[in-house]
């Protein structure tokens, strides 16, 4: 049985499609992640990080190629399949944390859960439990005004973490913090991927944590390089 988590196959992303002035984004971009992987997807600012990442992510679908998730091609599914998908196995972070201010930290992690079917004393004690695992125990109770950045983006990992994903798709997950605090929240993500089976790529452009991630790939001219 294979041990493939993800795989893109061929994608190809143009906007303005035939038409003048069209843009070709991704130009038969190929990945394969391995069930424990972490890998660091590396590119200059324009050049499809985030594109690539929601058509990995069931966001967004290719004019052409393949997404399979767990070996199950999904790319040509409905809307409601990709969704249900999407749901389950897909977990998403991105450079701003969205947290919704009016909830508690324990809140905002137990309600996508609450949406995916599990129960109010499940989520609960799932949600404190994460918290507990990147230091913010004393917190769950806090909403994101009263977290420094640092704290919201741990809280944000959690979130995305929650249901149990296969698949993490990280968008410049520590871009907008501090060198200091960048370090210590990516090392919070790391212990929690660690041990899951869980595959994650993020997309960085710091090099130092790319470093530290078990392999690294770079979108060049709409394909992927390994680096």
């Amino acid at each position: 049985m294979s041990d493939l988590m993800l795989e893109l196959t061929g994608i190809v992303k143009s906007y303005n499609r035939g038409k003048p002035g069209q843009v070709d984004v991704l130009r038969g971009a190929d990945l394969q992640l391995k069930s424990g992987e972490v890998v660091a997807l590396v590119a200059p600012s324009g050049a499809g990080k985030s594109t690539l990442l929601h058509i990995a992510g069931l966001l967004d679908t290719p004019n052409a190629g393949t997404v399979r998730l767990g070996g199950a091609e999904l790319t040509g599914k409905s809307d409601r399949s990709r969704t249900a998908t999407r749901r389950q196995d897909v977990g998403f972070i991105y450079q701003f944390h969205h947290l919704l201010p009016e909830f508690t930290a324990v809140e905002n992690i137990t309600l996508p859960q609450l949406a995916n079917g599990i129960s109010q004393r499940a989520a609960t004690a799932r949600a404190q439990d994460l918290l507990a695992r990147v230091g913010l125990q004393d917190r769950g109770h806090h909403r994101p005004a009263a977290l420094s950045g640092g704290e919201q983006q741990r809280v944000a990992f959690c979130r995305a973490l929650a249901n149990q994903p296969r698949v993490l798709l990280a968008d410049e997950p520590t871009g907008n913090l501090d060198p200091g605090t960048s370090d210590q929240v990516f090392g919070a993500l790391m212990e929690l991927v660690a041990g899951t089976g869980m595959s994650a790529l993020i997309a960085t452009h710091n090099m130092e944590l790319a470093a530290r991630m078990d392999r690294m790939v770079r979108l060049e001219n709409g394909v992927l390089v390994t680096v």
